[in-house]
């Protein structure tokens, strides 16, 4: 027993040596506090019955640690519990507790009020975040209902095509594939992006050119238009580059086309227009046609691989139009530019009655859309187009080709009628056995597979088939659906009402004597052809001939827009938007007398429309319209 008193009271006064040679001298309140609870510790670990120990190793090597400071960071590293911090301090023992050999007395510091400090339990360790994994997609391949189709038989020997997009290759993922990836203006002034970035994505479009006449040839499509947008801003005014920079990629696409026998054309936009009044139009239109011309050159293709352009927007006069085009074909436009060049007619302002006389004269290729004669019909019989129209094929060694589209399900009006259906369900009675035909359908390849497997033409590969999907109605259809089920709003029903045609069943409303003009293919609301079709009226209707397509707007050219807003707020007046209700306007109709004043060309949205300005006379005197009340006085107007 006397020999654990004597090992507890000399280990205490080394611990209290070790701490007083490593601790900073503190204040004599601290110390005292320290040394007694470090008494207390020995005195409580004295009375403890000694548990028997096994004799610890010897350690041999060099130390661990050489300080107390080494020793504390040692431990603080290898412990997982968390520990509180405390922080020791010297206290200094008086007289009465010190014996005589300077060691601490056995029962010096039993008056300490502190207790020993409880263990603070061992930390939990937090378990490890799961990382979250992406569901594993099914791999095995989507099989699709395809259902079967009626066949019929032809003769027809050509190559079908398609234009611009593929379905199929658009939606792989990760990785689509398609020729048209474009960006804004925006977005080239950016820092990060820049035109490297712009020359980037015409890059990767050619690329993919290369890949998507390969898939073609595995479905054996061996004709196809290739997108405006291969290089995007390329023909731009500011923004415009050479396509020297991709002459590599080009190059492979046009050698794959070339070992295969297929055939690459082009479709520039709306915004080419040579016949246009602007010269701003009319350079951008030259530049577009230089654009398209340089790629087919860096893709070393023949002169089957045609621009087709229509001949645009009528600007009031057609026949000027008509010169104008002329003259710019002659004098502005390259040789390699007219040998490509051709014309299609439209469904709006040229049929190909109005084409073929020019395209005899200057030697231009036409290509023949079925589906615009449709609508807007040519008074030569067909047969005998196609045969004036391939003779100029002929004449300049191109093969011909044609464009084939249907109209959606339901159509009635002329611009429901101009709207492409997914698909195409039948080939044209007139169609010459050896022919390209282009396909302008929304299924794009699929509608091409559809008249593979009516036609029995070339086998299919079932795994690349879709479903066809079902046909949007129009709004005009829903509305009706809505009214014979009585769900319709009041609003629509009385607007309805209004503006209903009256006509008895199985009458035109339209006189027998009526040329196909703006009349019908601008879509005039009711009351407004009734007006326009008297016979005071049938002398004028060709006046209302007019273009339809959009001219492009350049960014410097601020100017004329300008200038064509502040003749617009001119002539405020003479403007189609009114706010009455065509039940007042009828009957201000009958109150009024009609009077030609001048002829003033009128802007309708996007159509440009020469129309004659009619002054409506209000019968009454003007003092007493004054003292009417203002919602009911007559106020004159000008109706187009």
């Amino acid at each position: 027993m006397n020999h654990h008193l004597l090992f507890s009271s000399r280990c205490a006064v080394g611990l209290r040596r070790l701490l007083v040679a490593h601790t900073p001298t503190r204040s004599p309140v601290n110390s005292i506090v320290q040394s007694r609870s470090i008494i207390a510790m020995a005195k409580r670990k004295r009375n403890t019955v000694p548990k028997p120990s096994t004799p610890e190793p010897v350690a041999t090597g060099p130390a661990l640690v050489n300080s107390p400071e080494e020793a504390r960071e040692l431990l603080r590293r290898v412990s997982a519990r968390k520990r509180r911090k405390v922080v020791y301090t010297e206290e200094l023992l008086g007289e009465d507790e010190i014996d005589g050999t300077g060691e601490p007395k056995d029962d010096a510091g039993f008056e300490s009020p502190l207790t020993e400090l409880d263990d603070d339990p061992p930390v939990e360790e937090e378990a490890p975040k799961k990382k979250r994994t992406r569901r594993k997609k099914n791999p095995e391949p989507v099989v699709y209902d395809i259902p079967p189709v009626e066949t019929k038989t032809s003769t027809f020997k050509g190559r079908l095509g398609y234009a611009c997009l593929n379905t199929v290759l658009r939606a792989m993922k990760p990785e689509p594939i398609f020729c048209s990836r474009t960006l804004r203006i925006d977005t080239i002034l950016k820092p990060e992006f820049g035109m490297d970035y712009c020359k980037e994505l015409g890059r990767r479009n050619t690329e993919d050119l290369a890949r998507l006449i390969e898939w073609n040839e595995q479905n054996r499509i061996r004709f196809l238009r290739v997108s405006s947008e291969m290089f995007p801003f390329a023909s731009h005014d500011k923004y415009g580059y050479t396509l020297e920079y991709a002459e590599k990629e080009l190059k492979a696409a046009g050698d794959l086309a070339k070992k295969y026998g297929h055939r690459l054309t082009t479709h520039p936009g709306q915004f080419t227009q040579l016949g246009s009044p602007r010269d701003v139009v009319v350079d951008a239109a030259i530049r577009d046609l230089e654009y398209h011309c340089s790629m087919f050159r860096y893709m070393g293709l023949d002169q089957d691989s045609v621009m087709i352009i229509h001949m645009g927007g009528m600007f009031g006069d057609k026949q000027a139009t008509i010169e104008r085009f002329k003259e710019v074909y002659r004098t502005r436009l390259t040789d390699e530019m007219r040998a490509r060049l051709v014309l299609e007619n439209d469904e709006m302002c040229y049929n190909a009655d109005d084409l073929l006389p020019v395209c005899e004269e200057l030697n231009i290729p036409i290509v023949f859309d079925y589906h615009h004669n449709w609508i807007y019909p040519s008074e030569l019989p067909i047969p005998e187009l196609i045969e004036r129209i391939n003779a100029i094929w002929h004449r300049k060694g191109i093969k011909p080709k044609q464009h084939l589209s249907s109209p959606c399900p339901g159509a009635e009006t002329v611009m429901e009628k101009r709207k492409h259906a997914d698909r195409c369900y039948e080939l044209p009675p007139e169609l010459p056995d050896d022919m390209d035909l282009m396909i302008e359908a929304k299924d794009k390849e699929q509608a091409v597979f559809h008249l593979y497997r009516i036609y029995n033409l070339h086998p299919v590969i079932h795994e690349n088939l879709r479903p066809e999907k079902p046909a949007k109605p129009f709004p005009r259809m829903l509305k009706e659906e809505a009214a014979a089920a009585g769900t319709e709003s009041p609003s629509t029903r009385r607007t309805r009402k209004r503006t209903k045609l009256e006509e008895a069943p199985g009458e035109s409303p339209y006189p027998s004597t009526t040329p196909y003009t703006a009349v019908h293919r601008l879509g005039l609301r009711t009351f407004d052809r009734d007006t326009l079709l008297t016979d005071r009226w049938l002398d004028t209707l060709e006046v209302l001939e007019t273009g339809v397509a959009e001219e492009p707007k350049d960014l410097e050219d601020t100017a004329d827009l300008d200038e064509i807003e502040g003749t617009e707020d001119a002539t405020a007046g003479t403007s189609t938007k009114s706010t009455k209700s065509p039940r007042k306007k009828a009957s201000k109709r009958k109150r009024a007398k009609l009077e030609v004043e001048e002829s003033e060309s009128v802007k309708v949205e996007n159509l440009t429309v020469v129309l004659p300005v009619v002054a409506v006379a209000v019968e009454e005197d003007a003092t007493t319209e004054a003292a009417k009340p203002k919602r009911l006085r007559k106020k004159k107007c000008a109706f187009g």
